[in-house]
């Protein structure tokens, strides 16, 4: 795992320094127009030290009961917090060869890197601390969480230019690491498009326990990131299709109506599963695809999750 020094301008090439520099003016301006307010409503208050314990009283949160004193003195008692005034947020981003895939303008990890920094400059707007974690089927890098202009310019180089050693996914790694390092409660973004190896379904459900356990630790969301193409095939003739992270190919006759219509509908079954997974863990969930603009969905999900916390 690579913990890195912090890169600064006169350490980058000049074409990866104008691209992180167009991803900033780009994404400020939509935090300063449109996101500051919402995120800033959505998460205070997240962020909550453990106070005292004080007698239940009707209307208390159940989720709050300190069993233990509960046990021993009889009575119900309920764990009493006090709000952070800062937040730590964890961007958790699969950098995995399958993100590299784009059938548009823009390829997957492209478009995990641009949210991600809309995400870390509204947290760095509200003075709010920013961590990094990149995995693939290891944690690749992990930048601990830290505030400042010049560290979010940092996530952003390492989420598009940073070259994992490994190709293929798994989420459990990330959500483990993200439990042993982060020990107090905080706002976890896992960034991925969920291509999980071998059998999407066993695969899920050896994950499921991992996603509950983080669930319960942190605010635990998920943005999903798709493509058109991974969702409905194109009637394009002979097609080979290649897994780019375990390297294996198939030729499939586009042509052939029937086999559009199976492949979508598995794509739909993969995506109902996840879905009923993640609501079941109690995980909020982003869905996001290359070809559509983000900010609309992403200002729908702060106001839905505003509208859930008053």
């Amino acid at each position: 795992m690579n913990l890195g020094a912090s890169g600064d301008k006169g350490s980058l090439p000049r074409e990866i320094f104008a691209t992180v520099r167009q991803i900033e003016v780009r994404t400020r301006r939509l935090v300063n127009d449109s996101l500051a307010g919402n995120y800033h409503s959505v998460f205070r208050g997240r962020g909550m030290n453990f106070d005292e314990v004080r007698e239940y009283v009707p209307g208390d949160e159940v989720r709050d009961i300190d069993w233990n004193v509960t046990a021993r003195t009889g009575i119900p008692h309920v764990k009493k917090f006090a709000e952070e005034r800062e937040l730590t947020i964890m961007l958790l981003i699969d950098i995995s060869a399958s993100g590299d895939f784009g059938s548009g303008s823009r390829s997957k990890r492209e478009l995990m890197a641009e949210v991600g920094s809309v995400l870390a400059f509204s947290a760095v707007r509200n003075n709010d601390k920013v961590g990094l974690v990149l995995f693939t089927g290891d944690v690749e890098l992990y930048i601990p969480p830290k505030k400042g202009r010049g560290h979010i310019l940092r996530l952003i180089r390492e989420i598009l230019y940073f070259r994992p050693q490994g190709r293929q996914t798994d989420i459990g790694v990330g959500l483990d690491f993200v439990s042993r390092v982060v020990r107090r409660r905080c706002v976890a973004f896992l960034i991925s498009d969920f291509c999980l190896p071998g059998s999407f379904d066993r695969e899920l459900t050896r994950l499921r326990p991992k996603l509950q356990i983080g669930a319960r630790r942190h605010d635990l969301i998920t943005v999903t990131v798709a493509d058109p193409r991974e969702m409905e095939l194109a009637d394009v003739g002979l097609l080979t299709l290649e897994d780019a992270e375990s390297g294996l190919q198939v030729e499939l006759d586009t042509s052939d109506r029937g086999l559009r219509e199976r492949y979508r509908l598995l794509a739909e079954e993969r995506h109902r599963v996840l879905a009923k997974t993640l609501a079941a863990a109690g995980i909020d969930r982003l869905d996001l695809r290359t070809d559509s603009p983000y900010l609309p969905q992403l200002l729908s999900f702060f106001h839905a999750r505003q509208g859930r916390a008053r």
